[in-house]
C-alpha cells in the first residue's frame, strides 16, 4: 500500500473559507426569508386594513360646518378624538356594521361617555381627558345644559361643536359605540381583565361587585362602567371605572395587533368595524396608522385625567357639575404641545 500523500499546506485555509461560504450562504437565504416573510405579514396587515376598512361605518357629515378653533402653532403633531359611548337604549345595535337602528334620532340618544383622546405623534403615549357627563356646559343653539344633551339635541355636530367650544380644541375624529358595540368588542377580546378596587352594590342595576382581579364579559363590563349609584364619588368614580375599561381593553387590542400575527390583527378589525363608527374624514390610511400605532402603546403609555370640576350644583331642578374651564383650557393645550398635562404631571 503506498503511502498517505500529505495534504498541501493549503488545504485547511480552503476548508475554512468553503464553510464560511456556506454558512454566509445559509443566513442570506435565512435572512431573505424573514424578509419575504415580514413583507407578506405588513401587505397581509396592509390589505386587512384596507378591506375592514372599506367596511366602517362612516358618519356623513359628522363635523359641523362653523368657524372651528385652529391648532396651537406649537402642536406636536399627534391626533385628537372625540369619542363617545352613547346609552341608546334600541334593542337593535346602532353603531357599527352590525347596526341595523339609527345612530342618531331627537331625543332618543345621550351620551353618557366622553373622552377626548389625543395620540401623541411619535404613537408612543396616549392621553385621555373624561369630560363627566353632567358637565354644566353651553350648547350652541341651545342655551346651558349638562353636556350630555348635546348629542342627544344635534347629533355629531353638535357634540363636536360644543366641546371645541369648551376645551377649545380642534377634533380630528369622532368616534361613537352603543351599549350592544360595547359588549360585543369587550366579548371579542375574550373579555376584559379588570381590577375592582373594592366590593360595590349598585341599587340601580341590582348588582353586585366583588373586589379584586377578575376577567368581564360583555354584560359584566357594561354593567362596571355604568355604576354611579352607590360609589362614594358617584359620576366621578364611574369615570375612573370607563378610563380604567379603556387602559384595559386598549391593551388586550394591542396584543392582538402585530405585524408578524396579521390573523390576530384581522380579528380586531372585524371587531371593531362591527362595534365602533367614524366619521367620514376617517380613511383607510388613518384606520391603518391607528390600528398598527396601537402595538406601541401599553399601560404605562397612558394618561388619564378628568375635567376639573369647581363644585357640584342644582340646577332647576338638575345635579349638575360646574367645571374650570380655564383650567380645562390649560391642562389640554399642553397636551398638544407636548408637556402631558402641564401643571401637576401627567396623571
Amino acid at each position: 500500500m503506498s503511502p498517505r500523500r500529505p495534504w498541501p499546506s493549503w488545504a485547511p485555509r480552503e476548508r475554512v473559507r468553503t464553510r464560511r461560504r456556506i454558512l454566509r450562504t445559509v443566513l442570506i437565504c435565512a435572512l431573505g426569508a424573514v424578509l419575504v416573510l415580514a413583507g407578506l405579514a405588513v401587505g397581509a396587515v396592509w390589505w386587512g386594513t384596507s378591506h375592514y376598512g372599506d367596511q366602517v361605518t362612516r358618519i356623513p357629515d359628522a363635523f359641523p360646518t362653523e368657524t372651528r378653533p385652529p391648532k396651537p402653532p406649537s402642536h406636536d403633531g399627534g391626533t385628537t378624538f372625540l369619542l363617545a359611548g352613547v346609552d341608546s337604549r334600541s334593542k337593535r345595535p346602532t353603531t357599527g356594521s352590525d347596526a341595523t337602528g339609527r345612530m342618531w334620532r331627537y331625543g332618543a340618544q345621550r351620551s353618557d361617555t366622553l373622552m377626548l383622546v389625543h395620540l401623541a405623534d411619535d404613537g408612543h403615549t396616549a392621553y385621555t381627558m373624561s369630560i363627566p357627563r353632567d358637565s354644566w356646559v353651553p350648547i350652541p343653539g341651545h342655551g346651558s345644559a349638562k353636556v350630555n344633551a348635546a348629542f342627544s339635541w344635534g347629533g355629531p355636530p353638535l357634540l363636536i361643536r360644543t366641546v371645541e367650544q369648551l376645551t377649545g380644541t380642534r377634533v380630528d375624529h369622532f368616534g361613537v359605540v352603543d351599549w350592544h358595540g360595547f359588549k360585543a368588542l369587550t366579548d371579542a377580546v375574550g373579555g376584559v381583565r379588570i381590577t375592582v378596587p373594592a366590593d360595590a352594590y349598585d341599587p340601580e342595576q341590582d348588582r353586585h361587585f366583588s373586589g379584586g382581579t377578575q376577567t368581564m364579559n360583555g354584560d359584566e363590563a357594561l354593567a362596571y362602567v355604568r355604576q354611579r349609584h352607590g360609589l362614594p364619588g358617584g359620576e366621578l368614580d364611574r369615570i375612573k371605572r370607563q378610563q380604567q375599561f379603556l387602559q384595559c381593553i386598549v391593551g388586550e387590542v394591542r396584543d392582538e395587533v402585530s405585524i408578524t400575527d396579521p390573523l390576530g390583527t384581522a380579528r380586531m378589525l372585524d371587531a371593531i368595524t362591527r362595534a365602533v363608527s367614524v366619521d367620514d374624514r376617517m380613511s383607510n390610511t388613518d384606520l391603518r396608522h391607528l390600528v398598527l400605532g396601537l402595538r406601541h402603546l401599553d399601560a404605562s403609555d397612558a394618561r388619564f385625567r378628568t375635567a376639573p370640576v369647581v363644585r357640584p350644583q342644582m340646577i332647576d331642578g338638575q345635579y349638575a357639575l360646574i367645571l374650570d374651564k380655564e383650567k380645562l383650557r390649560a391642562q389640554w393645550r399642553a397636551v398638544e404641545t407636548g408637556h402631558g398635562f402641564g401643571a401637576g404631571g401627567d396623571g
